[in-house]
């Protein structure tokens, strides 16, 4: 007996092309301006020279966490140099930042309707888990007919696939703001926005920063996979790698990508303090 098959792959197809005919010149626009803020943001920190740019960084780290997390940003830092990775971490960099920007941009007003709103809350949550289970590899599909092969296509599918953490960290912190405190405020007669922004935002900052630090990880794995559609990066030396079967550049690239994956979630997590 023969089963009829529902065509969701051919609707799924249908759609994109739907969309990508009827909103090509919005995807366009997009896709300029996305491109224009990663040529700016990789030729300003490819114009600091690679020791300048070191002792930016190490400063940093030791300004918001201690000296151990300065020395050790100096090593990690002076390793992918003496590498020849120096340039492809600055563009991994460059897509992490407007990932990140992008998807927090995005996620923090959702976390916050969805935390005042308890409908809009169990709406959003069904949606949260599809995305986050849904395999990294499948957002590249619809990456490419929207803006094409290259850095833009890569951080549409990373704003995508890192976007769920912020929302569901920034909808948690709100929350677990203790009751009486909300009370509190009412009983002084603050407004629903002086709530939000006096009481339940700053409590639950630190929720928020988790949130964002998941986030930021999430970006950094899913540029990293984006090389497949063209990303530049640490990814492409190691999508290099692997063609040309070449082990040892593959693993110079990857140890360079744990160093900066190391150094983001060190430094987030001290400013999360």
């Amino acid at each position: 007996m023969d089963i009829v098959r529902i065509p969701l792959g051919d609707w799924i197809e249908g759609g994109l092309d739907w969309l990508t005919s009827e909103y090509s010149v919005v995807t366009r626009s997009i896709s300029r301006v996305t491109q224009t803020g990663i040529d700016g943001l990789n030729d300003a920190l490819m114009w600091l020279p690679e020791w300048g740019l070191m002792a930016i960084v190490v400063l940093l780290c030791w300004r918001a966490s201690s000296i151990r997390l300065g020395i050790g940003a100096a090593v990690g830092l002076a390793l992918i140099w003496n590498m020849g990775l120096w340039f492809p971490m600055i563009e991994t960099l460059t897509l992490v930042v407007i990932a990140t920007l992008v998807a927090v941009v995005i996620a923090l007003p959702v976390g916050i309707a969805a935390a005042l709103s308890e409908r809009l809350y169990r709406a959003i949550m069904p949606v949260l888990d599809f995305m986050q289970t849904m395999p990294a590899f499948v957002y590249l599909i619809p990456a490419i007919p929207f803006f094409g092969i290259g850095s833009v296509s890569a951080i549409f599918a990373t704003v995508i696939f890192s976007m769920p953490p912020a929302i569901r960290f920034t909808t948690l912190g709100i929350r677990q703001v203790p009751v009486d405190l909300i009370e509190a405020a009412d009983a002084y007669g603050a407004t629903r926005g002086q709530k939000l922004f006096k009481v339940q935002l700053p409590l639950s900052l630190p929720t928020l920063m988790a949130g964002i630090n998941q986030t930021i990880m999430l970006a950094l794995s899913m540029v990293v996979i984006a090389a497949m559609i063209g990303a530049d990066g640490l990814g492409s030396e190691v999508w290099r790698a692997i063609q040309r079967l070449r082990p040892g550049d593959g693993f110079e690239a990857g140890i360079a990508v744990v160093i900066l994956a190391m150094l983001l979630d060190r430094l987030t997590q001290s400013l999360r303090r």
